[in-house]
């Protein structure tokens, strides 16, 4: 199952070497709920680690992630372990919209004109006011 969340990088850990083969880097990130502020811990793996580089505690940044469980049983008892599998990292906001001049992005955007419009252009010009 993939997932996207946005939110505030709280805590950036370094990246830990579990195994030979097998490494993680860990974040927190502080997302807004209403009155009350959610805290989500995520897993960058192997070659993702070095997504964080080009972020810093503080960032407004979106996640992709995967949501991953699995049971364990151990002297009979299970226990049930949840992983958020973060795959991308962005930075929030309006990069992708197109930006007019002076840095809004709503300015280059068009109102659409329906050509099958209910009310005609001329009615419109006399409306009282």
């Amino acid at each position: 199952m993939s997932f996207d969340v946005q939110g505030r990088l709280h805590e950036i850990f370094d990246e830990t070497q579990v195994s030979e083969k097998f490494r993680k880097r860990e974040f927190v990130l502080e997302i807004p709920d209403g009155s009350y502020t959610q805290y989500a811990k995520f897993q960058l793996t192997q070659d993702k680690c070095g997504i964080l580089d080009n972020y810093k505690t503080g960032d407004e940044v979106k996640v992709a992630f995967n949501l991953s469980g699995k049971p364990f049983t151990k002297n009979g008892t299970t226990m049930y372990f949840t992983n958020l599998q973060a795959w991308r990292v962005e930075h929030a906001g309006n990069a992708s919209q197109p930006q007019a001049a002076g840095g809004n992005p709503y300015a280059a955007q068009q109102p659409v004109k329906s050509s099958s419009s209910f009310i005609s252009d001329d009615m419109d010009n006399d409306l009282p006011f």
